[in-house]
């Protein structure tokens, strides 16, 4: 069964609103390179090659916007024919966290950008009788209360697995230096994780009723 597209982000760089979820929730201009990325996603004759590597690429853009999101201090540089350039730089303390497993399909690209960043773990797992997510497992680095955090999670559908997360990181952090950077959500995930947790930031490529809950058994080859 075929299903309608819902409305993509159209302003210039990342709409700030999307669905009437306010600010919080980021969605990527979308354009030709992304929903072919997302086609082939979604598409179920994809082979797991070409899945992996359109997924990566989706990855990548996504958590470069992510890093727009992160707070920039102006320096000063010498250019090596002595001419001063005015430009800008990470100001220090931000980190990753991926939600296991399929989050750490993300961990690959954010480390392409920032090549020393620290990444922490949680692992939830999820009662699928009563859908009740429980932490199982959480390291984040030691001065993670000093830091932004890169949430990881690629699919978000329920919200619950990610509310659970966010639990666990309000424990160390506050909920406004949480930034979740997701590949695709549903309304309902987006609603559930504001809902729970108006200061954090929501960054997608796309919000859709439908999504490619087959993502992370794609991914790692256990489908």
């Amino acid at each position: 069964m075929k299903t309608k597209e819902t409305g993509k982000g159209d302003n210039k760089d990342i709409p700030a609103v999307h669905h009437d979820f306010g600010k919080q929730l980021k969605v990527l201009k979308a354009n030709n390179q992304i929903r072919e990325l997302q086609t082939v996603i979604r598409d179920r004759t994809t082979s797991r090659g070409d899945f992996v590597f359109c997924a990566d690429r989706l990855i990548r853009l996504v958590v470069e916007q992510g890093l727009n999101q992160l707070p920039y201090k102006n320096v000063t540089v010498t250019t090596p024919t002595s001419y001063s350039y005015d430009g800008v730089e990470f100001v220090h303390g931000n980190c990753g966290v991926s939600i296991m497993r399929s989050g750490e399909a993300m961990e690959h690209g954010l480390r392409d950008c920032c090549r020393s960043i620290r990444i922490g773990k949680i692992l939830i797992k999820t009662n699928e009788d009563t859908g009740e997510a429980r932490v199982y497992y959480a390291k984040f680095p030691q001065d993670i209360s000093r830091r932004k955090v890169l949430l990881m999670y690629p699919i978000l559908h329920s919200g619950n697995t990610v509310v659970q997360a966010v639990k666990v990181l309000k424990e160390h952090v506050h909920e406004r230096n949480v930034i979740l950077l997701t590949l695709f959500c549903t309304p309902n995930g987006v609603k559930s994780v504001i809902d729970h947790f108006p200061e954090v930031t929501v960054l997608t490529s796309e919000v859709d009723p439908v999504i490619p809950t087959h993502f992370g058994q794609k991914y790692f080859g256990t489908d």
